[in-house]
């Protein structure tokens, strides 16, 4: 019986045959190669066999176009939190992408908006460095209610929020009642914890809400922050102002932190587990990025 081998998306062409062999030959052409198939027949069924061969090959490459169509056409929308997109999705977004031919978009706004916009089915995952609870209740707030058992949850990494300061500061380490010395305004002065002669100026994001309630509750112990604090906006805006600000300290997510500052250790750190949310089981994509972030992906997160 004739046989033909294919791997590839591929079109039959006919190739003249010696008429002493009674062999006919199909050129198929495909994407990337070309494959010679020899189909031994009488003469009597040459033509029957060229045309069945033909359908054969025919459908095999439509099947394998539309496989090759499908898997470069898919495309994954996560969004949420910045200290998780900064951490792991974008580091690991243009290698999954080379990884599984999957289009992976990330959309950063803040882990409640970014719940809302998974439940509403905006977004496949949303994705955030605070806890569940905490994205049901902003939820709940906005008018956005949903049943707490129909969500599935999955971690994939830790957030460490970090110290910024300018890299001209000399101060390399801080305690915990020296973080909420200063960041209370008990503590002014950056010579009273090692450092400068110099003023302590506090930056405090507005945009930052999840971060600025677990530094709050973890380290400032609930107290309010200092009256005299810089506002800022986003984790971006906080670096940048500190970069830009010889007496600054401020707090962000460990992966937002560059060369433009130094980050500073905090004893004890304070860390969250970054999470995937998803309502009901993660769709075959979502929980291929999953595996991809936990397995060839780790040494991409920050």
């Amino acid at each position: 019986m004739p046989q033909l081998f294919s791997r590839k998306a591929c079109l039959p062409e006919r190739r003249r045959a010696g008429p002493e062999t009674g062999l006919v030959k199909f050129r198929l052409k495909c994407s990337r190669t070309l494959l010679l198939v020899p189909i031994e027949v009488s003469n009597k069924s040459q033509e029957a066999s060229m045309k069945k061969a033909g359908r054969i090959a025919v459908v095999l490459g439509v099947v394998g176009m539309a496989a090759v169509s499908a898997a470069y056409g898919e495309e994954i929308k996560v969004g949420g939190g910045g200290a998780a997109i900064a951490g792991v999705f974008n580091p690991v977004k243009a290698p999954f992408e080379k990884a599984t031919g999957i289009n992976l978009i990330v959309l950063q706004s803040s882990p409640k908006d970014g719940f809302v916009d998974m439940v509403s089915g905006k977004l496949d995952a949303a994705v955030a460095a605070v806890p569940l609870e905490s994205m049901v209740k902003g939820a709940e707030a906005a008018g956005v209610k949903v049943d707490p058992a129909s969500l599935v949850r999955t971690e994939v990494g830790t957030n460490r929020t970090v110290l910024l300061v300018h890299p001209g500061n000399k101060v390399a380490k801080l305690g915990k009642e020296q973080v909420k010395g200063i960041f209370t305004g008990k503590i002014v002065n950056w010579k009273e914890v090692g450092g400068d002669d110099r003023d302590i100026i506090v930056v405090w994001g507005k945009g930052t809400p999840g971060q600025n309630a677990q530094f709050s509750k973890e380290v400032l112990d609930g107290e309010p922050v200092a009256k005299d604090a810089l506002e800022s906006g986003n984790y971006a805006k906080i670096r940048e102002t500190v970069a830009a600000t010889p007496e600054a300290i401020g707090i962000d997510p460990h992966g937002i932190a560059d060369a433009s500052v130094k980050a500073i250790e905090q004893d004890p750190p304070v860390t969250s587990p970054i999470i995937v949310v998803t309502k009901g089981k993660p769709s075959a994509g979502v929980q291929k990025l999953i595996d991809f972030i936990k397995g060839p992906g780790k040494q991409f997160v920050k």
